[in-house]
């Protein structure tokens, strides 16, 4: 390989660090943040470390989260995940519903929950030693007691934690025992299914696409960038997939 190929590859990866890889829109109220690799990483990073440093959360723990498609939830998860937390990511469609997995009946260890699902008297949001509120967006002026500001509490850790021990494919990443490896090829399956490839920009329609598995780890494993959209107004669909240069859609 000549010079000029290894500056081209070099060229190409700075330039891949620099795209976005997750944006989210909310059309109701006009609010847009897009993520590079890098950005969403530090996001994740921080999550990571409060739930290690902040709550004492590691391997073998369990943490339920009860959040929409979002930026943050996609810090929450990775986060969590990067340090072995099994996560019980529950859409809106199980209100009430229980954790399943071993210790189902022990408080959990960590729970996270959007302002509208804690306040939905159909919801039985369930106990954990650590609570965390998450207004993704629309945040309140007090904060229930018993629970913490979530994105209050993250801001203040540090973008580069100190490393932790390795996650093994084998280590449960849900409560119910699906391992790492298991939910890497469900995601791979979903992403073959939808043709996604490197490079691609997938437009998701939030309140459709709920489970995580779909619009982050599939596109994720592709290769793939993601735009999840709240409130999305059908007549303005084929003007946000030009706007953001989208390739696939949900």
């Amino acid at each position: 390989m000549g010079p000029s190929q290894t500056v081209s590859r070099s060229d190409d990866v700075a330039q891949d660090i620099d795209r976005p890889l997750l944006t989210f829109r909310d059309d109701a109220t006009g609010e847009r943040v897009e993520l590079t690799a890098s950005e969403l990483g530090d996001w994740a990073a921080r999550a990571a470390a409060l739930l290690r440093d902040g709550c004492g959360l590691g391997v073998g723990d369990r943490a339920a989260v009860l959040l929409p498609a979002h930026w943050q939830t996609a810090a929450v998860l990775l986060g969590a995940w990067s340090i072995g937390v099994a996560v019980s990511a529950r859409s809106r469609s199980t209100a009430g519903l229980p954790v399943l997995g071993q210790g189902a009946d022990e408080p959990l260890d960590a729970v996270l929950v959007s302002w509208a699902r804690l306040d939905d008297w159909l919801e039985d949001v369930p106990d954990g030693r650590h609570r965390f509120v998450l207004g993704l967006g629309h945040p309140r002026a007090e904060v229930p007691e018993g629970w913490r500001d979530w994105l209050a509490e993250v801001s203040r850790q540090d973008a580069a934690p100190p490393g932790y021990a390795a996650v093994r494919p084998s280590f449960a990443a849900t409560p119910d025992g699906t391992s790492y490896y298991a939910w890497g090829e469900i995601a791979r399956h979903i992403a073959d299914s939808l043709g996604l490839r490197s490079g691609d920009r997938l437009l998701v329609d939030r309140p459709d696409y709920e489970e995580p598995v779909k619009w982050l780890l599939a596109p994720l494993v592709a290769g793939a960038s993601v735009v999840v959209c709240a409130n999305l107004d059908p007549a303005r669909r084929d003007g946000l997939i030009a706007a953001e240069g989208i390739t696939k859609a949900l």
